[in-house]
């Protein structure tokens, strides 16, 4: 395990059969030494099957089980917690992310920067098929904090990124509802001056199954991390103490 360059970690819910296809699809791309984390909430549910039966030729792909909460908030963090590799790449069920990328992201992360994004926004960049209000909403979020907060992506927004593990763990993360916590992490370094890079990819929608992304709840979950990444650089504990007050006044708008 000490020669793992990489984890993926893969949050997946009711994706079934649909997981396969992009398991397959990593394991074709990847030339780096990892292992692939599909962290799945519930027991029951029939991706555990699927998962189970690809890791039987494939063991770098295993199943973990998501005890933290659920959502994928709590199975990302779930999957940062019991990395075993220095970088962690967060990537999507769906198959809509390109695995190829995944080791130019990590050589990033080895050469400095503790996230390397992959961005739809940046020239090079594309998107297909997203639905308009969604992608509009990243794309005015992910330019505007490239031009005026000084973010080293055009697309914060993106889950598709590489991190340094060692560097997450020190910030941790405080998201508990949705897919935002890939902005959280944007924020908290641009607040701690960190370095940030990204490289172009071309992200496909889904088209198979239904998606688990619910942008109408997580919004405000966004905006709140969005305005977060805005203002003077934090040492990491006054980082943490205000993170803490955001989720704070998050959670008693979420109950409401």
């Amino acid at each position: 395990m000490s020669l793992l360059r990489v984890t993926i970690i893969i949050p997946a819910y009711r994706e079934n059969e649909t997981i396969t296809p992009t398991l397959m699809r990593i394991a074709e791309s990847i030339l780096i030494p990892f292992e692939c984390l599909i962290v799945i909430d519930e027991p029951d549910d029939k991706t555990v099957d699927y998962v189970k039966k690809f890791s039987e030729l494939n063991p770098h792909f295993r199943f973990v089980a998501n005890d933290l909460g659920k959502g994928p908030a709590f199975a990302i963090k779930k999957g940062f917690e019991i990395a075993e590799a220095p970088i962690a790449v967060v990537t999507m069920a769906d198959g809509s992310d390109d695995p190829r990328l995944i080791d130019e992201l990590v050589r990033l992360v080895e050469r400095g920067v503790v996230i390397a994004a992959a961005s739809r926004y940046m020239p090079g960049g594309q998107q297909i098929g997203a639905p308009k209000l969604k992608s509009g909403l990243s794309k005015l979020a992910g330019k505007t904090l490239y031009w005026f907060a000084g973010v080293g992506t055009h697309d914060a927004t993106n889950s598709f990124k590489a991190y340094s593990v060692s560097f997450v763990r020190s910030v941790d993360i405080h998201s508990k509802q949705g897919f935002e916590i890939g902005l959280e992490l944007v924020a908290k370094a641009n607040r701690l001056g960190e370095k940030i890079a990204q490289l172009p990819t071309i992200w496909i929608e889904r088209d198979s199954g239904n998606s688990n992304f619910k942008l109408i709840k997580w919004l405000p979950n966004y905006f709140a991390w969005y305005l977060f990444a805005f203002g003077r650089r934090r040492t990491l504990n006054e980082l943490s103490l205000s993170s803490k007050k955001l989720i704070a006044i998050l959670s008693k708008l979420n109950r409401k």
